[in-house]
């Protein structure tokens, strides 16, 4: 098995063709909500519910702040037991991306790469408000981005 690395930038030039790289990666805002307090009647068993959302806003030239948005709910005997949301955002470099791979950076690469922040950033606001440890569910985003174009395409051949 050999090990090949592509060769440095000559002059401080980017290599041709399409880039998605990213830059940095952060915390834009999260909330967590307990209203009844870790207080559980009877044997800890919610009803889970999480909600996944993308964004993408402009920073400045190629440069672009994708969001991904994370709500998780808990509820127990109709009652909600804790509520967080998490946007954990990266900025990628985004250059040369035809209109078809940028909508996949959005909705399948960079959620794949800030999921995981996310992920533990949730479990750890949830043991801290008191409750039992909370792993989210690995997430396919290749599966739900391909869901999605399958039905804007079905949407579109409808119209």
């Amino acid at each position: 098995m050999t090990n090949e690395t592509a060769a440095p930038p000559q002059d401080g030039q980017l290599p041709d063709g399409p880039q998605l790289v990213l830059q940095a990666v952060y915390l834009k805002d999260t909330s967590f909500e307990s209203p009844q307090g870790p207080r559980v009647d009877g044997q800890w068993n919610p009803q889970i519910s999480l909600d996944l959302q993308t964004g993408i806003a402009p920073i400045g030239g190629d440069l672009r702040e994708v969001v991904l948005t994370i709500t998780v709910s808990a509820r127990q005997n109709d009652k909600t037991m804790f509520v967080v949301e998490v946007k954990q955002a990266g900025a990628f470099l985004m250059q040369g991306l035809s209109e078809d791979d940028l909508r996949r950076a959005v909705g399948s690469i960079c959620p794949n790469v800030l999921f995981p922040y996310a992920r533990a950033l949730i479990s750890q606001l949830v043991t801290q408000g008191g409750f039992p440890q909370f792993l989210l569910p690995p997430v396919n985003f290749d599966a739900l981005y391909a869901k999605s174009e399958a039905e804007a395409q079905a949407a579109a051949t409808k119209n």
